[in-house]
């Protein structure tokens, strides 16, 4: 790649003190960033109905997903019926998820559910090389109560189980779930960013619409599934 759009060239002194004006705000964020997750342990929690799911051994009840564990993490996986390849924002944000074993020492697990038959979930789970638990919702209205209803989007939801009683303790969709992703904080640190349209970016520095460098589902499955 050339491009004559390059960061201004300065000693090494002024560039340091560049650094230490913006390491300032960098700090704040992250106290900001542990402002809000103190926040959240904080939130209160509303009680769930006793929802089943399917799962890859057939129906399952929602507490039950659970596995030995008191807390749950779901991503609702975007899911259009009849499609051969799936969105590619969920499934490039699933793909990032080959090692979730970290979580048995904080008593959780993380699991995918989708809108999708069972069937055809299992199918392209194994496609794209997932490998986390998938379970699906078609036949359950579990997926439209927590913010994912059929061909309408995708959600982050967390539980917490006390006994047989499940409680949602947190949500977010759209953007929100970006902090469970590796892969734009580390383009973010980059000098291009993101090179979207959206972005604000010194004049002359790359951008092209939205979404269009993102790989797209079949890509993934090609370079995370069986074939790989």
């Amino acid at each position: 790649m050339s491009t004559n759009a390059l960061p201004p060239v300065v000693d090494a002194e002024t560039w340091r003190k560049e650094l230490d004006a913006l390491r300032v705000r960098e700090k704040a964020a992250t106290r900001e960033l542990d402002a809000i997750a103190a926040q959240r342990r904080r939130l209160p929690m509303v009680e769930m109905p006793d929802y089943t799911l399917e799962g890859e051994e057939g129906p399952v009840r929602l507490a039950e997903i659970f596995g030995d564990k008191p807390q749950l993490i779901v991503y609702n996986h975007m899911w259009f019926p009849g499609k051969t390849w799936q969105c590619p924002g969920c499934t490039g944000l699933t793909s990032q998820y080959t090692r979730l074993e970290f979580l048995d020492n904080y008593d959780a697990r993380f699991v995918i559910v989708t809108q999708g038959p069972i069937d055809e979930a299992l199918e392209y789970k194994k496609r794209v090389g997932n490998t986390m638990t998938w379970y699906s919702t078609a036949n359950s209205p579990f997926g439209t109560d927590v913010g994912a209803p059929p061909g309408e989007g995708f959600a982050l939801n967390v539980f917490l189980r006390d006994g047989d009683t499940v409680y949602r303790t947190w949500h977010t969709d759209g953007r929100g779930t970006e902090q469970i992703s590796y892969t734009f904080p580390l383009i973010d640190l980059l000098p291009y960013g993101r090179q979207e349209e959206w972005q604000d970016s010194p004049e002359g520095w790359p951008q092209s619409p939205t979404y269009s460098r993102w790989s797209n589902s079949e890509t993934i499955a090609a370079l995370y599934g069986p074939d790989a």
